[in-house]
């Protein structure tokens, strides 16, 4: 194994170690708070969710280039060295027809599995076709040696040729002369590719890690499969743009960055540009001064065509750097300046996806020992409170300890009528809700979607398909600003009952969570832009049958807007099960804590004997709480001290106690 490869292996082992020990961690916790009884049902799902998003955590690699700009060579290069020759097929002309995934998990089988092209011919996008087994053709890869992998992934490559009208129906653009479109050969017919997506499952070293390598086709393949654009560029946790240093930036390269790689998220970091091919300025005639002069004049011309800082922009010889790693040729291998970009994808990509995954683990674990510390602290006030009110009985008479029991019963008639107000905020609270799930739920997206189709299709001229599909998303948009309101007076109504609580009855109560849909927008807003780019153009519109049209509108953006709705619609159900959380369990807690006073009082009313009893209860109590809540810190350290973060300040009231 090449010592590039051997560190980005030992890379990607580090980060996945590190998730792990972050995944025991939170198990701890959870384990923790189960065993004593202290969680809620919410926190327990808070903690359970995280720990699927840990042991589940893929990053994946986007290769995104036109035709030709050695896109395959360079996986081949950077993964699959080691193999002794490509893996990938990778000759000239056009050799990665269909977005390829190459990827691993614990329990797979070696296979090569084929989505055939025909398949858009019916509803259904590849997110959804990945769930039926019987759509996919799959070719196992029973040796895993090098020309058993180059016989079966050849198959990526293969074609199928069509009539012009079969080949429109399907998604792809018809142009004679190339540029917008496929162009008809001599016969007339169009060369397609026979299948739409393929997955490639072996167990290599670091999709053993979690990598997914993604390979994507040119231009004219992408725009005929927008869920590319819609959605998995945009979940891609690293794109590299690949140019050809003998070309430079030619019209589809620019068309393909803008529309395909800067149009897939705003996120700068994790973005890379690769100009390839930087051999063919080894002609024996320039110098190495003359080269590099060269190269770096190369690299400020794309850098201000792509508007991108020359750092992000990686010159390489993907060929020579395959070739050096196979033959072993280190002086060859760093004139291909490979190992830089390969730093680089590792400094990038891996230090990013710890960041979030580190926050959202914080994130996530914090609100949940805050809420399990404010529970302790709470039960603990009570305890002391009550070991109080026990030790001035001391020597007390008769009608102190039944002053004493008015007094727990009068508090106890108060936090009861506090408790009507509290159920009248909760029915408020579940009307809110309603309306807010109304506006944002998947009912309100269902009929917004059955509106739009029906307007469409009602619709006959292209002004009125064009007026359908954009009132979509201004439609969605209101919904979500109306969602925005309503979540908004929910916050302020549990910000009163919080402090109400919180000043009459002594509840250890901070202010309510808050939440946005801020997030959700912005998703709608990027969803439209690329529905301006590839759907809402006259020349779309204009020679796009409208059945075709509808179709691959409600197939792709409305798809991508059903599952931008789903999330929000999980992330607003927790919240608001968490916003109610806190409140819940400690009225809870201070009516068992109301009640235990006033048994307690009782019992020495009736027989004096028990107070002492009764005060060593309590303060074994107290004793048991304080080690709780020491324990609790500690699992917060722990956490902490795994993700890399500062440890928290332990807090006042603890350490006062």
């Amino acid at each position: 194994m090449s010592d590039v490869m051997t560190n980005l292996t030992e890379q990607f082992s580090a980060y996945s170690h590190w998730r792990g020990k972050a995944a025991e961690a939170v198990a701890k916790l959870r384990a923790w708070l189960s065993r004593n009884e202290i969680g809620d049902a919410q926190s327990d799902l808070r903690l359970q969710y995280l720990l699927d998003r840990l042991h589940d955590d893929k990053l994946t690699v986007a290769f995104v280039a036109e035709f030709s700009r050695g896109k395959s060579e360079l996986i081949n290069a950077i993964f699959f060295s080691d193999y002794g020759d490509r893996i990938l097929p990778s000759s000239a002309g056009r050799t990665t027809m269909c977005p390829t995934e190459l990827q691993w998990s614990k329990g797979d089988t070696p296979e090569l599995r084929l989505l055939p092209i025909r398949t858009r011919a019916r509803p259904g996008t590849v997110s959804e076709l990945r769930r039926y087994a019987e759509e996919w053709r799959v070719v196992p890869l029973g040796a895993l040696d090098a020309a058993s992998l180059q016989a079966a992934l050849a198959r990526v490559g293969e074609t199928d040729r069509v009539a012009q009208d079969e080949a429109a129906s399907l998604g792809f653009r018809i142009d004679a002369r190339g540029e917008d479109g496929l162009k008809p050969g001599a016969d007339g017919l169009i060369e397609i590719p026979r299948w739409r997506h393929a997955l490639i499952r072996f167990p290599h070293p670091l999709l053993e890690q979690g990598l997914v390598v993604l390979d994507t086709p040119g231009l004219n393949a992408i725009g005929a499969e927008p869920e590319l654009t819609l959605s998995m560029l945009p979940s891609a946790h690293a794109v590299l743009f690949i140019l050809a240093a003998d070309t430079g930036v030619t019209h589809s390269d620019l068309v393909v960055w803008r529309d395909h790689v800067q149009a897939a998220g705003a996120r700068e970091r994790g973005r890379l540009v690769v100009l390839n091919k930087i051999d063919g300025l080894w002609d024996g005639l320039r110098d190495d001064a003359r080269i590099e002069a060269e190269v770096a004049r190369q690299v400020r011309s794309v850098a201000d065509t792509l508007e991108v800082a020359p750092a992000s922009i990686f010159p390489v010889s993907a060929q020579k750097g395959l070739v050096a790693r196979v033959t072993g040729d280190a002086a060859l291998l760093g004139r291909s300046r490979l190992p830089a970009l390969e730093h680089a994808l590792a400094d990038e990509l891996l230090p990013a996806r710890r960041d979030i995954v580190r926050d959202d683990t914080l994130e996530e674990t914090g609100d949940v020992v805050a809420g399990t510390r404010s529970l302790l602290e709470a039960r603990l006030a009570s305890l002391r409170e009550q070991l109080q009110e026990l030790t001035d009985l001391r020597g007390k008479n008769q009608s102190v300890i039944e002053y004493m029991m008015r007094k727990i019963r009068s508090e106890k008639e108060d936090f009861e009528q506090g408790l009507q107000k509290y159920y009248a905020v909760r029915s408020v609270f579940s009307e809110l809700t309603n309306s807010l799930l109304a506006h944002m739920g998947m009912d309100a997206l269902r009929d917004e979607t059955r509106r739009t189709r029906e307007a469409m299709l009602e619709s006959q001229f292209t002004r009125g398909l064009r007026q359908a599909m954009e009132g979509f998303f201004q439609r969605l948009r209101d919904n979500l600003q109306r969602s925005t309101g309503e979540i908004a007076e929910i916050t302020r109504m549990l910000e009163a009952m919080y402090k109400r609580f919180s000043v009459e009855h002594g509840l250890k109560l901070g202010l309510p969570e808050t939440f946005s849909t801020l997030r959700y927008e912005r998703e709608i807003e990027r969803l439209e832009a690329a529905f301006n780019r590839q759907i809402n153009t006259t020349l779309t519109l204009v020679t796009t049958e409208k059945h075709a049209l509808t179709q691959k509108f409600f197939e792709t953006v409305a798809v991508q807007a059903r599952r931008t709705f789903e999330i929000a619609n999980r992330d607003v159900e927790q919240w608001l099960r968490a916003v109610m959380s806190p409140l819940e369990t400690q009225v809870r807690e201070y009516q068992i804590q109301l009640k235990r006073r006033l048994e307690s009082v009782k019992r020495i009313h009736q027989a004096t004997d028990t107070l002492e009893d009764r005060v060593d209860e309590l303060k074994q109590g107290e004793d048991a709480v304080l080690a709780q809540l020491a324990e609790l810190a500690a699992l917060e350290r722990d956490i902490a001290a795994v993700l890399g973060a500062p440890a928290a300040a332990p807090p006042l009231r603890q350490a006062a106690a």
